[in-house]
């Protein structure tokens, strides 16, 4: 489980950074189409949990699909961050930076 990532989509759903927003936007809204489709997605099982989930990874849709440092478990969606971008975002995140 990584904490930084799941930290992150969250901030992004309900705080997202000015610079990012608009990546944020499209990211999100491109990742959930997939989503939406997807034979993992919890809608399509029964569940307990109120919320749409990747029944995979169990992880909210909503904040992982925001996520920009994250992908997709099973590779229908990658993350769109270099390498160097996500060390950044990690550390800002560590230390409490927007």
């Amino acid at each position: 489980m990584n904490w930084s990532q799941i930290y992150e989509g969250w901030r992004n759903k309900l705080f997202p950074p000015e610079h990012l927003k608009a990546l944020i936007k499209e990211t999100g809204e491109e990742r959930m189409l997939i989503c939406n489709e997807c034979e993992h997605n919890s809608k399509f099982h029964k569940s307990i949990r109120p919320d749409e989930h990747c029944v995979l990874c169990t992880c909210t849709l909503s904040a992982k699909t925001v996520c920009l440092s994250c992908n997709c478990p099973i590779n229908k969606w990658g993350c769109v961050l270099s390498k160097e971008q996500e060390d950044e975002l990690t550390l800002d995140i560590d230390n409490g930076n927007e």
